[in-house]
This record gives structure tokens, sequence and C-alpha cells, in this order.
């Protein structure tokens, strides 16, 4: 056979795919879908639920810290509240009458008399008895040991 019967017989043997070209890929591996029968099951991702459960979980940990950061904020805002009134009664305390010297860890209680001073006694609220008192309880305090006085109960008007 020559030569150039057998290029006419491979050109009319040659090979065409009954498939349609722009069904096939030469990169099966890319493609967003399954490429054989036996495939692995490969379903997209639905993003706007993918979006909806991360938006829910970030409002969720951001709700958890802000509540912290309040918790933490009233606290401090407790603490100050607490340090002032320590405070105001301390200065009330060092400018009172008072007829002894207040021993460290021992507990008195603070009284405003009718012209606005104040004293500072060992006599509790309850304890006076039958005998006329001429003055309002302030507080009950202790002194601690760098003379800074600890409000152990305080009138509700304070």
């Amino acid at each position: 056979m020559s030569d150039k019967k057998k290029n006419e017989k491979n050109k009319e043997e040659e090979f065409i795919n009954p498939i349609d070209p722009d069904k096939i890929t030469e990169n099966p591996h890319n493609l967003p879908y399954p490429h054989t029968a036996g495939s692995a099951l490969v379903k997209p991702e639905d993003i706007g639920k993918l979006k909806g459960r991360s938006l829910s979980a970030m409002e969720n940990q951001t709700d958890m810290q802000l509540r912290q950061l309040y918790e933490q904020m009233n606290l401090l805002a407790k603490q100050a509240k607490e340090l002032q009134d320590r405070k105001e009664i301390s200065e009330k305390i060092y400018l009172a009458e008072m007829r002894f010297e207040p021993i460290i860890n021992h507990v008195y209680h603070l009284y405003e008399k009718e012209d606005k001073t104040h004293l500072l006694s060992l006599i509790a609220p309850d304890q006076w008895g039958k005998s006329k008192k001429t003055f309002e309880f302030v507080a009950t305090v202790r002194l601690l040991a760098d003379h800074t006085w600890e409000i152990l109960e305080k009138a509700k008007d304070l």
C-alpha cells in the first residue's frame, strides 16, 4: 500500500468524538460539580446561609463582650461611689467632736447634732434607751490601720 492510500485511510478512520465539545474540559478537577458518575457529591455552599450564621456568631460574641464591659463599668462606678462616701464620712469624722481617742479596728457611730456639727460616739443608735437624743444617725464606722474609716452602715438619706 502506498503512502497516499494510507493517509486517505487514516483520514477516513479519524476519531470523531460524539460528545459536544462545550460539555467537556481538559481540567475536570476545576469543575464546580462532579465529572463522573462515581465522583463525590459536590454541593455549592449557600453563601446567604453561611453569611447569616457568621453574622449571628459575631453578634453573639460582641454582645457577650459588651455585657462584660458594662458589668465592669458598673463595678467601677460602684467602687468610686463607695470611695467618695468613705471620703465624705472620714472628713466629717475628723471634723467631729470626739471625747476619746479612736482605737484601730473598733466600731464607732457618727451623729449630726442640731447645730449641724458632728459627734463620734461609742453608743449605737439602738443603745440610747429612754434618753432624749438631739441628733441624727449618720453612719456606723470602723477605724482601719491606715486611719481611714470603713463604713459599716449609713443613714438612708446619704
